[in-house]
Formats: C-alpha cells, structure tokens, sequence
C-alpha cells in the first residue's frame, strides 16, 4: 500500500512543510544510494503526502551535489504519483518580479556534471520529453495561486544552469537573447526523471531576484534576497497546500504511461542485474 500518493519537494528557503499531521519521517533505500533527507510522511488537505528537502534541512547539498536520481526514486517507491517542486529562480525578464511565481511549460538544460537517468548498465529506455510537465498539476498550482492572491505567470521556459556560481552578465544576456524566462539550479533532472519514473511533475518557479542583466541587480542586498526567500517559502507552502486539495484523485494525464513505448532493449537481452536494478520502474511492461 503506498505511503504517499503526491510528493513535495523544497528547494532554497523551503526546508519544511507548514500544515502536515500525523507527521512521521522515514529514510528511503534506493539502488542509486542515499536521497538528499528523510523523507517526511503526512496529511496535508486530506492527502497523503512526502516532503523532501532537496538540499537536505540546514542546505547542506550545493545543486551538483544533490542525488537527483535517489531522491525521485524514493518518491516513487513510496507510492507518489505526482510532484509538486519548488524552486528559487532568477528572473530573465522584466515583467517577472521578485516574489512573483512562474510555473513553467519547458525547460532548457545547460548543466554539465550530472546523470539525468535511471537507464543505461544494459537496458536502454527513450521517453517523449517535448512536453515536460503535467498539465492537471500545473492547472492546479494556478488555480491555488489565485486564491492567494500571489502573483502568477503560466508557462515561459526554466534554463537550468549548472552553478554552483550565479551567471556571468554575458551568459545572462545570451539566456535573455534565446528567450529564457527564468533561471535555476536544480529542476531539468528532476523533470526528466520523474517523467521516466512516471511521475507527474510541475514546478513552482519563486522568483527570487533578478538576474545579473538586469542595472539594478547589484544594488540587491543579502537581506533583501533573504527577505524575498523567506516570503517566497511562505507564500509557497500556501499556494502548495491549496493545490494539493484541488488536484484530483485519479490520474488521467499521460505521465503514468510515459515508459509503454520507451523501452529500446530486446526484452530477451536484458540481464537480471538491470531487472532487479530498474524493476519497480520498468517491471510492468517486461512480464
């Protein structure tokens, strides 16, 4: 019986989740070694959920080091179904202000050291990425930033930069140049592997500062950024919370399919080690 059915993930600023009960924490095994935290088990709005700190309580993990690969799996081997991450980004565009949300359509990945699949040891799987994040979880982020009167942008794409430094003014002009909206350091691989793990997934994109494109980014103080993540962690734990008791029950989105036609490997040479390995994300479709 799954212990969760949707999964909250915490980015900067936002360490723990306002308004669980019947709290429990629990530390996940997984073949790709040790999520960022324990696991966080719960009600919240009637639902079951699992909140995980992606750098880990105290932001002990910088984004290279985070074990992305852990972190989705374990979400999947307690039972979510669906994923609520919040990230802190930088704006790329005037018209995005800090404390403004974005909730991303795309994504754009620029990072360099880091695995972006479960596939690969001998058993070779492709997903359809065109269409990153889930629909009905977005639909419903929307709607709970409306009834807190948060400031909201639907759609626009997230390029994910690899850090753990802040852009060059060069490179945040290219971004700008290429269309980008916003910029992080921690979301592409989470996509990408929740998509292989069919798990619906969106993000919560809080706009924190403006890049270093912008004239005024450097008169931008510590406090100040301190200031606007904290408002955006509070801000977020509200608009999360809301979402979580609109989205519907039952999944009809394509996100829980997304490995039916994926699977390249001839079903016949694919070893027990990578069976074992990958079974409770490819199981279903090698009987």
């Amino acid at each position: 019986m799954a212990q969760a059915e949707i999964g909250i993930i915490g980015g900067s600023g936002l360490y723990k989740m306002a308004g669980i009960e019947r709290v429990r924490e629990v530390r996940v095994a997984t073949p790709f070694g040790k999520p960022s935290d324990a696991y966080i088990l719960g009600v919240l709005e009637g639902r079951k959920v699992a909140f995980l700190a992606r750098h880990g309580r105290g932001h002990l993990l910088m984004p290279t080091e985070i074990n992305f690969r852990a972190n989705i799996y374990g979400m999947k081997k307690l039972g979510v179904e669906r994923i609520i991450s919040a990230s802190a980004v930088g704006s790329l565009r005037e018209d995005l202000h800090p404390l403004d949300m974005l909730l991303p359509s795309q994504f754009f990945d620029r990072t360099r050291h880091r695995i972006s699949t479960f596939f690969g040891g001998g058993l070779a799987a492709h997903i359809s990425f065109a269409d990153p994040v889930c629909p009905t979880v977005v639909k419903a982020l929307h709607a709970a930033c409306e009834v807190n009167q948060v400031r909201c942008h639907d759609g626009g794409t997230y390029l994910c930069m690899e850090g753990p430094a802040f852009s060059t003014q060069a490179e945040s002009n290219l971004y700008r140049s290429w269309g980008m909206d916003v910029i992080g350091m921690t979301n592409l691989q989470e996509a990408k592997l929740a998509r292989e793990a069919e798990i619906c997934y969106a993000t919560l994109a809080m706009v924190t500062d403006y890049d270093c494109w912008h004239p005024e980014h450097e008169a931008v103080t510590v406090t100040q950024v301190v200031e606007y993540l904290n408002k955006n962690a509070e801000n977020a734990q509200k608009i999360i919370r809301a979402a979580v008791g609109v989205l519907p029950r039952e999944r009809s989105c394509k996100c829980g399919s997304a490995l039916a036609h994926a699977i390249l490997t001839d079903r016949k040479k694919i070893s027990p080690r990578a069976r074992k390995k990958l079974a409770l994300l490819v199981g279903r479709y090698l009987k």
